[in-house]
């Protein structure tokens, strides 16, 4: 199981008419749902409200398919984040963080020990900057990461990543990390002055076994060990790109699963990490197409899986065996199709 830890928010999407739209969102939130949906066994850690909005997000998360038995939940209002579309389907975000539910994250509400079953951990976003929600996930890590694989998504907001004390906080969980994913304006924040090939080799000396750095249009960079491997971005009809780096990193995640590696010393050899980069590349492209990082608009995912098989199992294409042998080793799961209809075992369409 993997565990993803930190905010469950309201993405407040300002379109370019004026008009707003509630949507769940949060990086973990999707993330989380994201894993759940590839028919991994996910489990969310966070703090939400028992208002209208939380009980959305709760609701959101429980439908794709992810266990809420390590969340907690409270009376404050649920976080806001206003997200301001531009022509091109980037998204711009103020936070409405004071006395809600997404930064309350206690360390008394950690579990004493987290079930046997999980061997990873998935941290970043907010929670590397709003407290207490920080302090509580930084002593998890502390916890866990000799045991468990950890994977950091910073995904800066630099209206909320300053001071010295989020710098080395930073600092301190990439040392601890197994796994960082970045993208390319992320690096070029906690680096000034190095491209994206210099600042993963940075993040690589310290001790992290793969270092992914996501490149918009340009596709992604990967590097672990001596092994290097880029590759392009899937042509795609954009309508946003929100979430598109949490699907990229829910589906890293999924496919290190498939292939037996969430472990903290974590290695991969140049096929594997293009393969890995290929199918992440995918997964965040077909979220571009959906609103808000939501799979229920847009095209039918079955019609999207013959790709996605062939891009996340080659070697089972390949070799001409077809997926089953690989999809026994997954959870077999209901999860409800984009008509709303209940479905068993999506493991092969993992993006539905």
């Amino acid at each position: 199981m993997i565990v993803v830890c930190g905010e469950a928010l309201i993405d407040m999407v300002v379109a370019g008419d004026g008009s707003r739209r509630p949507t769940p969102g949060g990086g973990p939130l999707n993330t989380a749902s994201g894993l759940a949906r590839l028919g991994i066994p996910t489990a969310f850690l966070g703090h939400f409200s028992t208002d209208e909005f939380g009980h959305l997000l709760s609701g959101r998360l429980a439908a794709d398919g992810a266990s809420l038995a390590l969340a907690s939940f409270g009376p404050e209002p649920t976080t806001v984040a206003v997200a301001n579309l531009d022509d091109r389907g980037l998204a711009e975000y103020d936070f409405s963080v004071d006395g809600t539910s997404a930064p309350n994250l206690r360390l008394d509400m950690l579990p004493a020990e987290l079930p046997a079953e999980v061997n990873a951990l998935h941290v970043g976003t907010l929670g590397l900057a709003l407290e207490p929600m920080a302090s509580t996930l930084v002593e998890l890590v502390r916890r866990e990461s000799s045991r468990r694989l950890v994977m950091l998504d910073p995904n800066i907001r630099p209206l909320l990543a300053s001071g010295a004390r989020y710098r080395a906080r930073l600092d301190w969980l990439i040392s601890q990390s197994a796994v960082v994913k970045a993208s390319a304006e992320d690096l070029a924040w906690i680096y000034p002055g190095l491209d994206h090939r210099a600042a993963a080799q940075r993040i690589l000396a310290c001790g992290v076994g793969l270092v992914l750095v996501t490149l918009g249009e340009a596709g992604a960079y990967g590097i672990s060990g001596d092994a290097r491997a880029s590759v392009g971005a899937e042509p795609v009809q954009v309508v946003d790109t929100i979430g598109a780096g949490d699907e990229f990193g829910a589906a890293t995640l999924a496919w290190l699963y498939d292939h037996d590696r969430l472990r903290p010393d974590l290695r991969l050899s140049e096929g594997e990490l293009e393969g890995l980069l290929r199918f992440a590349t995918l997964a965040a492209a077909l979220i571009c197409t959906r609103a808000a990082a939501d799979p229920r608009g847009g095209p039918s995912w079955p019609d999207t899986s013959p790709i996605l098989r062939t891009c996340r199992f080659p070697e089972a294409v390949q070799a001409g065996k077809g997926l089953e042998p690989v999809l026994r080793r997954g959870t077999q799961m209901n999860q409800v199709a984009p008509g709303g209809e209940a479905r068993k075992g999506l493991r092969s369409s993992r993006l539905g």
